[in-house]
């Protein structure tokens, strides 16, 4: 599958797949950011992108990222199909959940996205389900 992507730093690289058997897209950081203790910051991620019809984005945090003490505070992005405008930079919303600031450098690979499929639905409202309850969240584990 062929995506249209736009880089608005041309020194850094187009987002790129780390190893033969990745899923994912890793996406470099575009500028310096400090993201200050127990606050959210925003690392601009250096490319907008028109996913095809009837796809979207989703972006998710590097495995690694929560050994810098960040977390995406959105936990994931979903990037519509319309999200798609020359000046629509992706951006990771990132948490340091530590107590000091954490600087993010230029060319850092902090966030990875993924292309997928999706359907739209009709919902149908009923008095029932018709189907056993299972007892709530965490029902089958310990």
């Amino acid at each position: 599958m062929e995506i249209e992507i736009r880089r608005f730093d041309k020194d850094l690289p187009l987002p790129s797949y780390g190893t033969d058997g990745a899923t994912a897209l890793d996406c470099y950081v575009r500028e310096d950011v400090t993201i200050e203790a127990k606050s959210v910051g925003y690392a601009f991620l250096n490319f907008a992108l028109k996913p095809p019809k009837g796809h979207f984005v989703m972006l998710a945090a590097r495995s690694s990222l929560h050994k810098r003490g960040l977390m995406f505070a959105n936990g994931i992005g979903v990037m519509d199909e319309d999200y798609c405008g020359d000046a629509d930079e992706y951006r990771a919303i990132l948490y340091n959940f530590t107590d000091e600031p954490v600087l993010v450098t230029r060319g850092e690979r902090v966030a990875q996205f993924v292309i997928l499929p999706y359907d739209k639905v009709t919902l149908k409202e009923v008095d029932t389900l018709g189907a056993p309850d299972r007892g709530g969240l965490g029902t089958t584990g310990v």
